[in-house]
């Protein structure tokens, strides 16, 4: 088992910038790749970035390009998100997964969640 612990959320105004965290704890040796995910009100989850848990390889959503980075600490066991120039369309909940598979991008890659953490971005 892998534990996922989310940190960082909270409430920004449009152009400012929040910074996600997310610790794994456990079987963290059987993990391939960490990914955020998000999901607003009445819409379904999508994938925002995910990195390779043993590599430098990072993937992104075209939606966040150029405004999201993800980084990973391995000392750590931590895989950060962070988020500049937020716009309102960028609130929702806020999810980290971790996972075996090999398609960072699909949510069926990953077989622990977090909680989630919301943000929330004013306009």
């Amino acid at each position: 088992q892998v534990q996922l612990v989310e940190s960082g959320g909270g409430l920004v105004q449009a152009g400012g910038s929040l910074r996600l965290s997310c610790a794994a704890s456990g079987r963290t040796f059987t993990i391939y790749g960490m990914g955020w995910f998000r999901q607003a009100p009445g819409k379904e989850r999508e994938f925002v970035a995910g990195i390779i848990w043993s590599g430098d390889k990072t993937y992104f959503a075209d939606s966040v390009k150029g405004r999201f980075t993800i980084s990973r600490d391995n000392a750590k066991n931590t895989v950060y998100l962070q988020m500049n120039s937020l716009k309102p369309e960028d609130t929702a909940v806020y999810y980290c997964a971790a996972g075996s598979g090999r398609d960072i991008g699909n949510h069926l890659s990953y077989d622990y969640w977090g909680v989630g953490t919301q943000v929330t971005v004013s306009s």
